[in-house]
């Protein structure tokens, strides 16, 4: 650690305070706009840098009066992860427009050029791939061509918070339950629609989050054992294991991380949204914003969300 770098941690500190409030202050005015009582956010650190390699399990409201339409609540729903988005958005275009060459990694990492004849080292913590992040990456080009490698972006305040805003944004999106997407779905398609977008998606989060699980089981195969029970999985199952790797990458690339989600899915959030006494349909401009919430997710979606390799 050094302690001359203190300016960054404070920057950082700064950006995800302002994204995190932007998100949750997005749901507290829509609330105040509609007369739902709701509590200021709730901000939750979280310094174990093993459970959260951001510092933070990002922040809360609660609401202590029912939602009594489908309009307040696409409004409240849609609110926060919007405002959110927003300001990830500035972020990540200020970040790349900003953003040193590479003499800045080298200047942090002098080692790279003794030890690795330049070359960033492929190994420690990644954050995966969104389609936003790819598309700002070749539009707001550094004249010098240099992008920092995924596992490099902590280094880079505005990246790295850009980066966790899209993704804390695409989990709130996610259209289950009592998240901002079960919101928003439920009240742009009603009930039954909402469970079915709802179940369908928590089947994809299954698909992709098994291949981080075969990963898992392949590593573990890897090591030798003299159990004779054992010795038949690595016969049967390493030639499966190594195909997948080989032939599906895309697949075994998934992230572990969504198995999470699919889990508080099921069993704390659900997975069908909670009934609104008011059924009433949304208006044209409230359903258009509903389509750039959902393009929203879309664009910030991480299939591989963050890994680790060594």
């Amino acid at each position: 650690m050094n302690l001359l770098n203190w300016h960054y941690g404070l920057t950082y500190a700064i950006l995800i305070m302002t994204f995190l409030s932007a998100h949750e202050f997005g749901h507290y005015f829509a609330s105040k706009i509609h007369k739902v009582d709701a509590t200021l956010p709730y901000f939750l650190p979280m310094p174990v840098v093993y459970l959260s390699p951001f510092g933070t399990f990002g922040a809360v409201i609660k609401t202590r009066t029912p939602i009594l339409t489908r309009r307040a609540l696409f409004d409240i729903g849609a609110a926060g992860p919007i405002a959110g988005f927003i300001v990830s958005l500035g972020f990540l275009i200020y970040g790349l427009m900003t953003l040193p060459g590479i003499d800045f990694i080298y200047h942090l990492h002098p080692h790279y050029l003794t030890e690795y004849g330049g070359k960033i080292p492929h190994t420690s913590l990644f954050f995966g791939d969104t389609l936003l992040f790819s598309f700002l990456a070749e539009i707001f080009k550094n004249p010098t061509g240099f992008l920092p490698p995924m596992n490099e972006i902590y280094h880079y305040p505005f990246l790295n918070v850009g980066w966790f805003g899209l993704f804390v944004t695409s989990i709130n999106m996610l259209p289950m339950g009592q998240l901002d997407g079960g919101h928003i779905i439920y009240a742009m398609f009603g009930s039954k629609a909402q469970g079915k977008i709802g179940k369908t998606v928590w089947w994809l989060l299954i698909v992709i989050s098994s291949g981080a699980a075969l990963n898992f089981l392949y590593d573990i195969l890897k090591v030798d054992s003299p159990g004779s029970f054992y010795i038949f999985l690595q016969s049967t199952m390493i030639p499966i294991l190594k195909w997948l790797k080989t032939y599906t990458p895309w697949y075994m690339a998934g992230w572990g991380g969504w198995l999470f989600w699919v889990i508080i899915g099921k069993f704390f959030i659900k997975i069908n949204h909670p009934q609104v006494a008011g059924d009433e349909k949304l208006d044209t401009k409230r359903m258009i914003i509903g389509w750039i919430a959902i393009l929203i997710f879309i664009l910030s979606f991480s299939y591989n969300g963050i890994y680790y390799i060594e």
